[in-house]
């Protein structure tokens, strides 16, 4: 139930299809809008129903796998349920099918990609042959039944697959908690029950797992009451006691008992950003409590150079304007992350589907930061009505101009652009109301950024 486009509906599609289950894929999406799905899944013998669902599919199914996206309470599922199926989530049966492998698991409400690729690329070093999946985008399973035991598995997990872990009562072994603000309230409906789903990732530990926690954040400060495991901070505004992961005077420090390492310089890394100094500690201090080595650690932290769609540089014009695809920022947060990454003239294009999250801070954060402000989606006047009442608060005020798509919005960026500044797409919202997920509106993008940097600014402002 739900195809999807990020992996996992095809992953599990194909497994249960190659293990000769009979496999019906039932999605409300139509078959157009699934094309890349459907084409890895090409030759498997299943059955589809798209744009719709049939109830008699729900009523008679053996085993009802649903996507994380489908909220538990769906009267599909219930139905489904109630005439005797077995309800599954592809994650919680990773988990069945691989009780002898470590897992370390990431969750946050931003940076949780980055950390999870990062962590993935230190226990790589630690075994070659440990696998790297869950939510930021490749599906396990196929993997599942034959993977050493031994084998170490990390892990992306969202709020929604937590949720589903939930009613196995297992956390992974070593847990990461990257941040937590409001996100995906137009599916949880409160913080209470986000913060909720987010806290399964610790809340099933033994004392002889590790849980990974942001001493800088406020909303985590009483976390480790809700877990067994040892728990080890990261902070990036002070040093800590105790087992930890912290900043100190440029340093990237690890403590373990008696025991000081220094793992990264500050400078050294290759990851725009303080919050990527946090994500490098989480990794750091995860992969050291798994067992991976100091030097490992430095390696990777010396050599990751980060992943598509996170501020990732795609084109410079000759007038030394950089443009930069953060689409992967579909929180407040993150754009506000991004936002703080840079010094020097900023044009922040923002705005998209509306999740239900508040924009106050960000509000904040673009009226002091931004020069200019390009807005489109769903989201655009919420944006800028937070963005007008900071403006009030602080007497600066960003030019503020609407666009009507992100063609639209990159040509208005490249027309005003001044040498020097940094164009950042950084939408602070998901993509679904102009987009299939944050990777199209991505590749979108460094398309237009590569072509607008290759127009000599005169020529954008006669388009115009």
């Amino acid at each position: 139930m739900g195809l999807g486009l990020f992996g996992g509906g095809v992953g599990a599609a194909r497994f249960f299809a190659t293990h000769g289950a009979s496999v019906t894929v039932t999605d409300k999406r139509a078959e157009a809008d699934l094309l890349p799905s459907i084409e890895a899944l090409r030759g498997l013998p299943i059955r589809y129903v798209l744009g719709k669902h049939d109830i008699d599919d729900f009523r008679f199914a053996d085993v009802v796998l649903v996507n994380p996206g489908v909220p538990s309470d769906s009267p599909l599922v219930t139905m489904a349920r109630g005439a005797g199926a077995q309800i599954e989530h592809a994650i919680n049966l990773l988990f069945k099918l691989t009780p002898e492998n470590p897992k370390i698991g990431i969750t946050g409400s931003n940076g949780k990609s980055t950390t999870t690729a990062l962590l993935g690329a230190m226990i790589k070093l630690h075994d070659s042959r440990a696998l790297v999946g869950g939510n930021i985008g490749k599906c396990l399973l196929a993997e599942a039944d034959r993977v050493p035991a031994g084998v170490p598995i990390v892990l992306e997990l969202s709020s929604f697959m937590l949720e589903g872990l939930r009613d196995l009562q297992l956390s992974p072994n070593v847990s990461i908690v990257t941040n937590l603000s409001p996100n995906h309230l137009d599916r949880h409906g409160t913080m209470e029950a986000y913060a909720a789903a987010k806290r399964n990732i610790i809340a099933y530990q033994t004392p002889r797992d590790y849980a990974i926690l942001n001493a800088d954040d406020p909303a985590l400060k009483d976390s480790h009451k809700h877990t067994k495991a040892q728990v080890i901070r990261f902070s990036v505004k002070k040093e800590l006691d105790g087992n930890a992961a912290f900043l100190d005077r440029g340093k990237l420090i690890l403590r373990m008992g008696n025991v000081e390492e220094v793992v990264a310089l500050r400078q050294a890394l290759r990851l725009p950003g303080e919050h990527n100094v946090a994500n490098a500690l989480a990794a750091a201090a995860a992969a050291l409590a798994f067992g991976v080595r100091p030097w490992q650690i430095a390696e990777a932290l010396a050599t990751f150079t980060g992943l598509p769609h996170r501020l990732e540089v795609v084109a410079r014009s000759p007038q030394s304007v950089t443009y930069y695809n953060d689409s992967i920022a579909t929180t407040p947060e993150s754009a506000i992350c991004a936002l703080a990454s840079f010094e020097g003239p900023i044009t922040l294009i923002a705005g998209g589907y509306d999740k239900g999250s508040p924009f106050d801070e960000l509000g904040l954060a673009i009226a002091r930061k931004a020069r200019r402000l390009i807005l489109l989606g769903a989201t655009a006047p919420k944006i800028e009505e937070a963005v007008r009442r900071a403006s009030t608060e602080l007497m600066r005020c960003p030019q503020i101009l609407h666009a009507k798509d992100l063609e639209h919005a990159s040509e208005l960026a490249t027309k005003g652009a001044v040498p020097g500044e940094a164009v950042l797409l950084s939408p602070a919202c998901a993509s679904y109301d102009m987009f299939r997920n944050f990777q199209e509106r991505g590749e979108l993008f460094r398309i237009l950024a590569r072509r607008m940097a290759a127009i000599p600014l005169t020529k954008v402002s006669n388009r115009l």
